[in-house]
């Protein structure tokens, strides 16, 4: 298993007891393996500290104003490429086919772009593979570090860390993903207070899923190209976790 993914996604997960009292553990594992350089497990150490330290009900209201509120930061993946249109609902059936064919079945109410269930799929999967994917997704994810790091939260050392990964086995943003981070970085940060303006920006097309005569749109294609390929499922189905 590959380790520092699958803490990413519990880092990246909803804050919970159990989620403080494994932050110890956390570092550990990640400085562990040395999937990542020195400078990007510095960057997690913010978050760390304040899982450790925080009041439990305060990390989770911080994390819902954060994730739960803001389009601009939601951690659903396809959110940032299609918003709620049908192309994301038949994006959505391709990827949970594919956790399926590799025996991982989500087990939250969460979509299958979540990206912490996303980590925890890739965690299952050779390194070259989840490396090919996180690459796929890393002007996304690009976009979410910078906006966090304008807010000062410090989640944006979690998506340090992946990008480091990424980084590391050195892939880096091609031109037209390039473009397309230029692209998410012009959309207007959201007020999570603002109740008023997220009521009016979530009023949009319902997610469908099944058959669509599009066929998907092409980025969301590209973006599950390399999930497509047959993958060696793990000995146990994974689960994933909130």
């Amino acid at each position: 298993m590959l380790v520092t993914l699958k803490a990413a996604s519990l880092l990246l997960s909803y804050p919970s007891e159990e989620l403080q009292a494994a932050v110890d553990d956390i570092r550990d594992a990640v400085g562990g393996e040395r999937l990542a350089r020195p400078a990007a497990l510095t960057a997690i150490e913010p978050l760390l500290a304040e899982l450790r330290q925080g009041d439990l009900y305060d990390l989770q209201e911080r994390y819902v104003a954060l994730f739960d509120r803001s389009r601009t930061l939601s951690l659903n993946l396809f959110e940032h490429v299609h918003g709620e249109s049908r192309d994301r609902g038949g994006a959505m059936v391709d990827l949970l086919g594919t956790y399926r064919a590799a025996g991982f079945e989500p087990s939250t109410g969460e979509l299958p772009d979540h990206l912490p269930a996303l980590l925890e799929f890739l965690a299952t999967q050779p390194l070259d593979e989840a490396v090919a994917i996180l690459a796929d997704a890393a002007h996304i994810l690009s976009a979410v570090e910078v906006r966090l790091e304008r807010r000062g939260s410090a989640y944006a050392g979690v998506f340090q860390l992946l990008l480091d990964v990424v980084s590391a086995e050195k892939r880096q943003l091609g031109a037209e993903q390039r473009e397309l981070l230029d692209a998410l970085l012009t959309e207007e940060d959201e007020d999570p207070n603002d109740l008023e303006r997220l009521d009016a920006a979530w009023a949009e097309t319902e997610v469908v899923f099944g058959p669509d005569p599009n066929a998907g749109c092409p980025a969301a294609r590209d973006m599950l190209g390399r999930m497509s390929a047959p993958l060696n499922a793990p000995s146990e189905p994974a689960r994933a976790a909130k």
